[in-house]
């Protein structure tokens, strides 16, 4: 999602500075999630281990390559809907 968003917004053919810090810090937070592999999708945690900023950046850009995602990479985007479900949301 951050390639589709950062190739559109950014107009980067692999991630600027910004976006890879980004995926760094996101790696960084579901490596160390508390949860562990039976975690829920982070916008239906209890336990939010982003900051503000950070999680203000990732909704923008779930909210913008989300949709996106369909057309661009139709599988990818049913095996994400196929665990949004398996996790009840």
């Amino acid at each position: 999602m951050l390639h589709i968003y950062c190739r559109d917004h950014h107009r980067e053919r692999d991630l600027c500075n910004d976006c890879a810090k980004l995926l760094r810090y996101a790696r960084q937070r579901l490596e160390n999630c508390v949860f562990g592999e039976s975690k829920t999708p982070c916008n239906q945690c209890t336990a939010h281990c982003y900051s503000g900023k950070m999680r203000e950046r990732v909704i923008e850009v779930m909210r913008y390559a989300g949709p996106r995602m369909t057309l661009r990479h139709p599988v990818l985007s049913l095996f994400h809907l196929w665990a949004k479900l398996r996790a009840g949301g």
